[in-house]
Parts: structure tokens; C-alpha cells; sequence
């Protein structure tokens, strides 16, 4: 069915399933959960055992600068190249899957698992590639990802692409028509992390899926839904694994400075593994994540802070609004006429900029009773960030090249993808 996506940078994978093993210890939660909670690990790790699992085929991000790494990535490898010679999986040929993930809380969030085609990814603010990042990329999180991934015969997704999807033509029919698929896993995944089932999708719903990701792409009709000029389309944006993706993409571009130009669409490495899902799902909400700065006197930022945009005031009002607690009490800065479509954007230049000039250190915080208990110890200070939109997601991407990072989360640790399907990348 791969000729199907012809010209389109999402499309059928050679897809390798675990087999004669079992599932719920198989699947672990993506690898840059739970970093500073080791004893979720553990846990995993006790309940993991001897069993077959992806547990070791990843290393959680807490372990990067252990200083065992280069011996646990090592064994990472040993033990993908031990799995393929045991036979552990078995290959779906060009096939898509078909999920449905019903997180903790109920809720049914569905996806589409296929290969994306790197050539058409770029992280770099700005890029008008098909695919591209939704938060600026920290480089320097990306060596240590590459070593981990340099040498390994196989790659496992965490990465969730979104799509902007608001007529539900690409994935939602497939709900209606699981009757007609082959039915591939359905088994319940660790530490609260719901429930997930998948298909194989048919060869005719694959072609009803191309033509539908073909009208999203069409130039016209994306210009008009956002009320552009003549920007380039964007038909994916990284929602969760902004950098595991960009390590993909340097790996591959490392290879192909090895390779002629002629081999390069043969190269494995060229494509990744993803799942697809519509940013208009219901099951998918996007959670502010808050700042909390340390060690800084919060009435001078504040200054500051009014100093540094035109028109900036106490108080609410027409703008940004920036909402604060400190040990003095609460308040808001309001900035007029900001520059960035969001607030987090507004805010997010500003620290950067002062801790940088005056020192503190800047956190990333998830809820404002957190927020709220840190903010009001003497030389600490919070800032509220309202609820991103998921309506803005494009716009904003397509206008400022990127988020600014830590933006939105989607969903609760637990509810992130869990390691499953796995493709050669070697």
C-alpha cells in the first residue's frame, strides 16, 4: 500500500510486534517520563523482572549522566540484536495500526502508527519542511540521544505527531470500522496507564487515509484555513518527542554524508517511527506548565519586567496578561500589544534574558497549588500561565517558527505513548 502516500512524508512501515510474550510488561512508558522520580523506575523495573521488555531496549533520561551510561547503552544494543535473533518479533510488511489508548481517567485517545519520511522534518525555527518541531530544540540534548541511537538495529516511537485534522477525515473514521481489520494487540499497560488495542489497517482505508492527509496538504486549501499568504505547508507538528525526532533526524543526516546521494531513500535510517494523532481529539487536552524563578528579589524582576515592554503596567488588561505570586502577595503585569501569539512566549524571553543578566534559575512547574507553595518562599516568585488553545498550536508554529519551550503538556505523565511497536533502522 506504501504507493498509496506517494509524495507524502507519512505513510506504511515494516512494523515489528512483540510476540509469545507478555504485553503489559512489555510496554513501558516513554524514557523522558518520571526523571526525578527514580522510584517509578524501580517499580517498573520490579514488576519488569526477567520478562521480555521494552524496559531494556530504552534508557530513561535519569540514567543518561549515570555513570554507567556507556555500558547500559551497550547492553541496550546487545540485548535489540539478542531479541531479533530470538525471534521475539513478528513483521506487519507496509502496514499502518490502528490505536485506540484509553488513558486513566476514560477517556479514548486514537492514533495512527505509520513511518514519517525524515527528509521532510526539520526542527529549526522558521523551516517550511512538511514536518516540523512545536518547541525550540536544546542542541545540547541531543548528543547523548545520538550515542544511544547511533548503533542500535532498532528503533521504539515515543514521538506523537499532530495533525490539524478539525473535519476528522484521517483517523476518526477508522473507529467505525474495526470490524473489518485484523486485530493485533488489546491488553492493559502498567502504572496507570490505561488500556490500549490496535489494528492492522486495510489496504482500502489506507488509500481513503492518503487521499484525506493529501487534501490537508493541499496548498490552497491550508492557506485558507489559517489566512496566510504564501507560507509553505504544515501538515505535522511534534507534539510529545521533540527530541527524540531530532536525534533521528542527526542520525540520518550523519549517514548520509556516508552514503551517495542515490542510496539515500533506501537508507532505513531515513524514516521514523510515529503515531499520528488529530490535535481535535477529545481525549487529547493541552495543560499549562507554569515558572517559577529561584533565588531573585521578585519586586526587582518585576521592575524589570515593566521596564522591558512598552506600555507594560500593573494590573489587568488589553494584552498579556502575567499573572505573579510571591512572598508579598499576587498581582498581574499586563503587556500590550506583545510581539509572541502566546504568553508563555512573552514571559519565556523575558526570564531567559534576566537570569541571565542577574542570575536565579528558572523551573517548569505542572499546577498552580505547586506553583503557588513554591512562589511564596522569601526569594522565589510564580508565574500562572493560562491554558494553551489547541486551536493556536498551528497558527502559532506557522507565525513564530516554534513554542518557546515547556509551552503545554499534553495529557499527565502516564497518559505519554508507551513503547510497544518497534522498525529497523539498521
Amino acid at each position: 500500500m506504501t504507493h498509496q502516500f506517494d509524495g507524502l512524508p507519512f505513510g506504511p512501515a515494516d512494523i515489528l510486534l512483540p510476540q509469545n510474550c507478555d504485553l503489559t510488561r512489555w510496554s513501558v512508558v516513554a524514557c523522558d517520563q518520571y526523571t526525578s522520580q527514580p522510584e517509578y523506575w524501580q517499580r517498573v523495573e520490579e514488576f519488569v523482572g526477567a520478562a521480555p521488555s521494552t524496559l531494556r531496549l530504552i534508557l530513561p533520561e535519569s540514567c543518561l549522566d549515570g555513570p554507567n551510561v556507556d555500558t547500559d547503552i551497550v547492553e541496550v544494543n546487545n540485548t535489540m540484536t539478542r531479541y531479533l535473533r530470538e525471534d521475539r518479533f513478528r513483521t506487519l510488511t507496509d502496514s499502518l495500526i490502528y490505536v485506540e489508548r484509553r488513558l486513566d481517567n476514560g477517556k479514548v485517545r486514537r492514533g495512527l502508527i505509520g513511518k514519517i519520511d525524515l527528509e521532510q522534518y526539520d526542527y529549526e525555527p522558521g523551516s517550511p519542511a512538511y514536518i516540523r518541531a512545536t518547541e525550540g530544540t536544546v542542541l545540547s540534548r541531543i548528543p547523548p540521544r545520538v550515542a544511544v541511537r547511533k548503533n542500535a538495529p532498532l528503533e521504539l516511537p515515543h514521538v506523537m505527531l499532530l495533525a490539524d485534522d478539525r473535519s476528522r477525515t484521517v483517523i476518526e473514521p477508522l473507529s467505525e470500522e474495526k470490524s473489518e481489520m485484523e486485530p493485533l494487540y488489546d491488553f492493559a499497560l502498567m502504572e496507570h496507564g490505561g488500556h490500549i488495542a490496535g489494528w492492522r489497517v486495510t489496504e482500502g482505508q489506507a488509500g481513503r487515509i492518503a487521499r484525506a492527509l493529501r487534501a490537508l496538504a493541499d496548498p490552497a486549501g491550508f492557506r485558507a484555513r489559517y489566512g496566510m499568504g504564501d507560507e509553505s505547508v504544515l501538515l505535522f507538528a511534534a507534539g510529545d518527542g521533540n527530541h527524540s525526532l531530532a536525534t533521528a533526524k542527526e542520525c540520518y543526516e550523519r549517514q548520509k554524508r556516508l552514503t551517495p546521494r542515490s542510496q539515500w531513500e533506501k537508507l532505513p535510517a531515513r524514516y521514523a517511527l510515529v503515531e499520528l494523532v488529530n490535535l481535535h481529539d477529545e481525549a487529547l487536552e493541552f495543560e499549562p506548565i507554569h515558572r517559577v524563578v529561584f533565588d531573585v528579589e521578585p519586586k526587582a524582576l518585576l521592575g524589570a519586567l515593566l521596564e522591558r515592554f512598552p506600555g507594560a503596567h500593573e494590573g489587568e488588561g488589553a494584552g498579556h496578561m502575567l499573572r505573579y505570586i510571591h512572598a508579598d502577595g499576587t498581582g498581574a503585569v499586563t503587556v500590550p500589544q506583545p510581539d509572541h501569539q502566546l504568553e508563555v512566549g512573552t514571559l519565556q524571553a523575558f526570564l531567559d534574558g534576566y537570569v541571565r543578566e542577574h542570575g536565579g534559575r528558572i523551573d517548569y512547574i505542572h499546577g498552580a497549588d505547586v506553583v503557588g507553595e513554591l512562589a511564596r518562599r522569601p526569594g522565589n516568585i510564580g508565574f500562572l500561565l493560562p491554558s494553551m488553545g489547541k486551536e493556536r498550536l498551528f497558527p502559532t508554529v506557522i507565525h513564530d517558527g516554534v513554542l518557546p519551550r515547556k509551552t503545554f503538556s499534553m495529557g499527565e505523565a502516564q497518559d505519554k505513548r508507551f513503547y510497544l511497536e518497534a522498525r529497523r533502522i539498521r
